[in-house]
Order: C-alpha cells, then sequence, then structure tokens
C-alpha cells in the first residue's frame, strides 16, 4: 500500500475514533480504540513497541515506547493533551531516526476537531 493511502487510512480512523469518543479521555482508550479500528481494517498494528537505543555497540533499553506501529512502516505518537508542544514533535522525530522509519503521525485527540490536532512527519532518511 501506498504510504499516502495507508496515513489517509490512519488518519480516517483515528477521526471514528475521535467522532465516537470525543475529547477528553486518557491516551490508553485512544490507543486501545485506534489499534482496534485499524486491525477491523486488516492492518497489522503493533502497540507499545520497544525501542532501544545503541550506546557503545549495544542495544539498550531506555524506556522508549512507540504507541502504535502500523504495517511496519507508519509510528503513530498518540497524545491527549491541551496543546502539542515542541517536545512531542522531537518525540516522535527521535522515534523515526532510533527505528530506521520513514513516516510518523503525531496525534493529539484532546482536540475539539481531530483535524487541528494531527501532525504528519517524514524522517530524511
Amino acid at each position: 500500500m501506498h504510504a499516502n493511502e495507508l496515513t489517509g487510512q490512519i488518519i480516517d480512523s483515528a477521526m471514528r475514533v475521535h467522532t465516537a469518543l470525543g475529547p477528553g479521555l486518557l491516551e490508553s482508550a485512544y490507543e486501545k480504540c485506534l489499534k482496534y479500528e485499524l486491525c477491523k481494517r486488516g492492518h497489522n498494528v503493533e502497540s507499545q513497541v520497544t525501542l532501544p537505543i545503541e550506546y557503545d555497540g549495544k542495544q539498550i533499553d531506555a524506556g522508549y515506547r512507540i504507541d502504535l506501529l502500523v504495517d511496519n512502516s507508519v509510528i503513530i505518537e498518540l497524545k491527549a493533551v491541551s496543546e502539542l508542544f515542541p517536545i512531542h514533535q522531537a518525540q516522535l522525530l527521535s522515534y523515526l531516526r532510533l527505528s530506521g522509519k520513514r513516516l510518523g503521525l503525531l496525534i493529539n485527540f484532546n482536540v475539539l476537531h481531530l483535524k487541528s490536532g494531527i501532525r504528519r512527519f517524514v524522517n530524511k532518511l
């Protein structure tokens, strides 16, 4: 599946979840519902994927976890916060760099209209 088509399906799924649940829930609730919605559409979705860092030639688990990894290609970082800050963007960009993945979505569900809570990032490998 083409990257634009896949991100379109992810965004459509996120909008469906947001329409059903609205803002104000915990991030974990949106994560589980979005995973369910994407799996229902036939996607392979992994949640809370361990992302080790390489230091001194060793793989070290430093506590980094990818919220959702869709079809082993798109990283989704979910938030349920009043406002997205540069640190949230930096987190997703770090995950892209550490994982070697090219495409990521930062989705904040704590907004009135989900369209304003979605940011797409491309890692220039």
